[in-house]
């Protein structure tokens, strides 16, 4: 299957300044599969893997010293062939297991520039410990679920997959329709790549089902790599909870009962580092960078894949999957949790929200993101005819934003005078950039 990050590792590959590459993701988005098949199409020699997870016994080689001239000798003479700069890829998978693998990248780059060395793993953060990351050393690249112009192209749908990745525009009813529909199957297939791939294969929604709580069952498996830094108990209870609190202000009391407010607060920074879910925080839209202005006590979440949230629902999903309107999912929760998951895939930053510091006032927008200098807030909707007062007190309050977005289930419009467009959901990683 095509991913998108395809075209930024051939921009790594060309670059004047390139430097060895972390690509950073959580579990099964594809990382290894990605960097491989792009190490077998765009190189003209070889693409070493070195699977950290598989071969335990070659961690010896990185334990002795950091000596990249011994480190790729010795390489050389396990795999049986030589390691050419400038020609061949060498691949650290699952690195997170050998983390003085980790520290080399930095010599990997000082004493052998011309060789091109991309790393891949998870968890990255745990496995650091008391190892030293190669910072200024090194690249970084996040990596994510399939978005829906990846799960379209994977379907077969190239038009339509390419169609929503160019500006916003109006479409006919009829391509209006079918991208509705689809974006609905997308919404509990989810971008797993192996959801997406059964999906396409056989077309049953009980296969992918089956293999979304397996990912969540290998999820948890994982949380025992944390202690004695946390208790599982604690981490399976946030997990659990969050899916229920998308779109709203999140308290830590409300998501484990039994446990402290500080150990709630560390098993939910331990998941965010694990990349199951992002911080989504509340700043001010007064000016940028948005980040300046944020929060750490008002805070959402925004999950890694709209179809594991779906799973984490429970059983009311097979109800849900019949319902008709999209933005009444799970009561728009996964409308807003789609949004979110296709703006931070697509800018590859920080999503904030906006919530009025009023006392008893409960006016807030979805998301605000920035955009060409610009802070536009961002609200997703049913139709053009809901409610936004929100974002109007939003718009009122703060004469610098010159411009808001709604996402719905319509079709595409523009009232200039209020400053909003309408804006349909599939759009929302184009409108994000474009």
């Amino acid at each position: 299957m095509e991913r998108q990050i395809t075209a930024k590792l051939l921009d790594w590959k060309s670059s004047a300044t390139r430097k060895p590459l972390i690509v950073r993701g959580a579990r099964q988005v594809g990382k290894s599969y990605s960097i491989t098949e792009f190490g077998n199409k765009y190189f003209e020699g070889a693409i070493h893997v070195i699977n950290f997870e598989k071969r335990i016994d070659w961690h010896s080689i990185f334990n002795l010293n950091l000596d990249v001239t011994r480190i790729v000798n010795e390489l050389e003479i396990n795999l049986g062939k030589r390691i050419v700069a400038g020609k061949d890829l060498l691949f650290f998978d699952e690195i997170q297991e050998c983390p003085n693998a980790i520290a080399s990248l930095r010599y990997f780059y000082e004493q052998m520039p011309g060789l091109h060395v991309i790393a891949a793993g998870s968890l990255l953060e745990f496995a650091l410990g008391n190892i030293p990351f190669p910072v200024g050393r090194v690249q970084l690249m996040n990596m994510y679920p399939m978005n829906f112009s990846e799960f379209l192209l994977a379907s077969g749908n190239e038009p339509a997959a390419q169609l929503i990745q160019e500006a916003p525009e109006i479409l006919s009813e009829n391509i209006h329709n079918m991208l509705i529909g689809e974006l609905k199957k997308y919404f509990f297939v989810g971008g797993m790549p192996e959801c997406v791939k059964t999906y396409t294969e056989t077309q049953s929604m009980n296969d992918v089902f089956e293999i979304q709580a397996d990912l969540l069952a290998t999820f948890r498996q994982d949380f025992m790599k944390y202690t004695p830094r946390m208790d599982s108990g604690c981490l399976n209870s946030v997990l659990a909870s969050i899916p229920q609190k998308i779109g709203q202000q999140i308290k830590y009391s409300n998501l484990a009962e039994g446990y402290s407010n500080p150990t709630i607060k560390k098993a939910f920074d331990l998941l965010e580092t694990a990349r199951l879910f992002r911080k989504v925080s509340t700043a001010s839209p007064s000016g940028l960078p948005l980040g300046a202005s944020a929060s750490d006590k008002k805070f959402k979440a925004v999950m890694l894949d709209v179809g594991l949230l779906g799973c984490l629902m429970g059983s009311s999903r097979s109800i849900e999957y019949q319902k008709s309107n999209l933005l009444s999912i799970f009561q728009g929760s996964m409308a807003e949790q789609f949004v979110g998951q296709e703006i931070l895939a697509a800018t590859g930053n920080d999503l904030f929200y906006w919530s009025r510091e009023a006392k008893s006032s409960n006016a807030e927008t979805d998301y605000l993101i920035e955009k060409q200098d610009q802070v536009i807030p961002i609200e997703v909707k049913s139709g053009k005819g809901g409610s936004l007062k929100s974002l109007h007190l939003l718009l009122e309050t703060y004469p610098n934003v010159n411009e808001a977005y709604v996402f719905s289930d319509s079709s595409f419009g523009q009232i200039s005078a209020q400053k909003i467009s309408f804006i349909p959901i599939y759009y929302a990683a184009s409108a994000a950039i474009s």
